[in-house]
């Protein structure tokens, strides 16, 4: 039998085990006073609170649309509402709520992606820093400011697992590595969510895209996903994981089928793995209208069809499908759909209704005073520049140019995106002010010294340029000691909708540099973008690179804060950069084949291309610094060891250059031989470390079973004995030691 159609007997029974498993993870007495709200609920009103719709025509000028929201939510008819933002409206709303039989507040949702007024860097480029404190704080601030203005509920992180950079959304998550994704989202949801829901200070977050949408064949945004079994649980679901043992309120569905079956119709995913096999007791919400979706993608016959399979798969609120609204009620009334079903699902959402004091005080979060103390805080800029420096990726710094002293010079600032604002705050803005965002020529005219002099030319835009306005850049260049070449994507270039065909630097930007460094003045590049980019011509013949993403609000003071050495970069990729298109989806942990790559030319029968290297331009984990740092003393307290014990393996990390600094020390490991073809390298621990000029510490990481395990092709997580490769690096490609121990039985 298809694992998706379960018939709705089954379903129910199903259903039952949940509602233990739900009942004994919850507060007792929250769970008593859903019970008793719940008795007292028609079937209409039931339905009701499975429905989520926009509500920007609620706050504006009046119209048929509004008339129907206001009816709707008056009637009880609605439990959540999405794109209401600001105390003013926010309590507006929810007055109409209160109107209703039963006075059921409703929950407001935002994309708070990666901030609110103040916008911080994209997800991925605070992936790049490896610090999960610093991530943590970044969350919390974006959730702090978010509850403020009435904000109950953020649908982040995005914790998809992405190997494809021609996938827009690649921006929005924290790259290729399950383990590095997981500790993230442990970090996002804490920091969304606090230590416990209810606080004026957070919001619930929302685990999305459930699952596996990073995969999507080609690249392609709302495209299909076809996967084994193995590598779903091996690589994709362990984010996901993570966020539901840290607590995550809520969980999105996604747009993409997986392996033929649309994830908001798709039990396996919702209902065997999520709500039963993990015991997950917070609910689901459909992604924007992904349940009448699924009648396009020819998996249902109609929008009634629709909501029939979505709600037996256990998606539990509809997000601007209107399909729960229009026909669950008559599907219950024809046995097609188990009352127990839609109870369930209410029982979820009414739970965090509780849980948030919104039964107690429906206006909790809808107080002016705090909206404007804590919108206006400028501590909130300050913690956004400093997680921005953190995600500022050094990839090239030959001859030490940077950073830069400031000593006389001049300094020619270049490129279409040098005086740009709006890009920098990047894709996934919902209230940010961009015009108070800090362009890269802003930060660097804040910092020169009084011996310092700026040129700038904008040289066209990210797209064109003029052999008119390149000719003014050369000129402006050859009056300058160095260029700022600022160089990379438009916000409208990654995100939702936005993948690319071809991920190379956009319009005339190479022909740009090319004119610009046949001046023999040193360039330091700036690349600004959501994903990671093809520029080979530039990494080949730059002098400095720095890949600054988009950093957000503090853009422009953090990427000058970097160049002139008020802060030494310490990120390191999360994502793989390809050197070719061909080469995509490229990432570090790949398997051996049986005819395995060789660096050796003309080497053919090999896994390789005949046209290219198999090697990336830059390999996950890689970031420079402007010290440098060694590795030394690697030991193994054990060189055997069982299930039940473990192995710590210790070394020296030394700074041996001259400025303090921050290195992210890797731990890769590698079963040799398993029941299962096992990656070369897989990351499994690391240790972001502060060193003083000539200062040593010794760090120590712990390997256990769990560090050992992985699922086996019964999709059982096992140890087996055998050998195990240990690897230390600075980045997944630069290993300097390496040991080996043994696990028996």
């Amino acid at each position: 039998m298809n694992r998706n159609l379960i018939y709705p007997t089954l379903v129910f029974f199903l259903f039952l085990c949940s509602v233990s498993t739900f009942a004994q993870k919850t507060d007792p007495a929250i769970s008593q006073k859903v019970d008793q709200l719940l008795k007292q609920m028609t079937i209409e009103e039931k339905v009701g609170q499975l429905n989520q719709y926009t509500g920007k025509a609620l706050t504006g000028p009046a119209s048929e649309k509004k008339n129907d929201l206001q009816t709707e939510i008056v009637n009880g008819w609605v439990g959540s509402m999405l794109n209401v933002k600001g105390v003013k409206n926010t309590r507006e709303v929810q007055a109409m709520a209160l109107k209703s039989r039963l006075k059921i507040p409703l929950l407001f949702g935002l994309d708070v992606i990666h901030g609110y007024e103040v916008t911080f860097p994209i997800p991925l480029a605070e992936a790049a820093s490896w610090d999960l404190g610093a991530i943590k704080q970044a969350a919390h601030v974006a959730a702090e400011e978010a509850a403020a203005s009435g904000i109950h509920w953020t649908f982040a992180p995005m914790v998809d697992i992405a190997r494809d950079p021609r996938w827009g959304r690649i921006m929005e998550g924290a790259g290729e590595d399950p383990y590095l994704g997981s500790l993230i989202a442990r970090a996002r949801v804490k920091g969304f969510q606090g230590e416990k829901l209810g606080g004026t200070d957070a919001v619930m977050a929302c685990a999305k895209h459930f699952a596996a949408y990073g995969a999507a064949i080609a690249g392609r945004d709302y495209a299909a996903v076809e996967m084994s079994d193995h590598e779903l649980w091996q690589t994709y679901l362990p984010p996901f994981k993570a966020a539901a043992e840290a607590g995550v309120a809520t969980f999105m569905n996604s747009f993409n089928t997986l392996n033929g079956i649309p994830a908001t119709g798709n039990s396996y995913l919702q209902r065997d793995i999520l709500k039963n096999k993990w015991n997950y007791n917070g609910f689901i919400v459909s992604d924007w209208n992904s349940i009448g979706e699924m009648s396009i993608w020819g998996y249902a016959n109609d929008l009634k069809d629709a909501a029939e399979k979505a709600i037996i798969a256990g998606s539990d609120m509809d997000m601007e499908g209107s399909a729960y609204r229009k026909h669950l009620v008559q599907l219950v009334k024809e046995g097609k759909v188990a009352v127990a079903l839609i109870d369930d699902a209410v029982k979820r959402i009414l739970y965090k209704k509780f849980e948030l004091g919104l039964f107690d005080d429906p206006y909790k979060f809808s107080d002016e005073k705090r909206e404007q103390k804590v919108i206006k805080n400028p501590k909130n800029r300050t913690i956004a520049r400093a997680m921005a420096r953190k995600s500022i990726v050094l990839l090239k710094n030959d001859a030490d140019l940077l950073p830069l002293a400031k000593t006389a010079q001049t300094i020619a600032v270049i490129g279409p995106l040098a005086k740009a604002k709006r890009d920098m705050a990047g894709s996934w803005i919902v209230n940010a002010d961009t015009v108070s965002t800090v362009s890269l020529y802003e930060g660097l005219s804040a910092a020169v010294g009084k011996n310092q002099k700026l040129l700038f030319a904008g040289a066209g835009t990210a797209l064109s340029s003029t052999d008119a306005e390149i000719a003014e850049a050369v000129a402006t260049a050859r009056q300058a000691d160095v260029v700022v070449l600022a160089l990379g994507e438009t916000w409208d270039m990654s995100g939702e909708s936005k993948s690319r065909a071809d991920i190379h630097l956009p319009g005339d930007q190479v022909k740009l540099f090319e004119a610009i460094q046949k001046t023999g003045k040193p360039i330091i590049v700036t690349l600004m973008a959501g994903r990671p980019m093809i520029f080979n011509e530039i990494a080949d013949k730059a002098a400095a690179i720095l890949y600054t993403w988009w950093l957000g609000s503090e853009a422009g003071n953090a990427i000058s804060d970097v160049i002139f050495g008020n802060y030494n970069p310490s990120a390191k990729l999360p994502v793989t950069f390809p050197r070719a298109m061909g080469q995509i989806p490229i990432y570090y942990g790949q398997t051996n084949t049986g005819r395995p790559y060789t660096n050796q030319k003309n080497k053919l029968y090999l896994s390789v291309y005949i046209d290219e290297e198999n090697t990336p331009r830059y390999a996950f984990g890689y970031g420079l610094s402007y010290t440098k740092f060694s590795y030394s003393d690697l030991k193994l307290s054990k060189s055997e060891i069982t299930d039940a014990d473990s192995v710590v393996l210790s070394f020296k990390l030394t700074n041996t250059g001259k400025y303090a600094g921050e290195e992210v020390a890797q731990l890769y490991l590698r079963d040799e031989v398993a029941s299962i073809v096992r990656p070369l390298k897989e990351l499994k621990d690391f240790a972001k470390v502060l060193l003083k000029p000539g200062e040593s510490k010794l760090i120590s990481f712990v390997i256990n079973k769990e560090k050992l395990s992985f699922y086996n092709k019964d999709l059982k997580w096992i140890t087996e004995p055998g050998v195990f490769q240990v690897m230390l690096g600075s980045s997944s490609d630069q290993i300097l030691l390496q040991s080996k121990f043994t696990l028996t039985r």
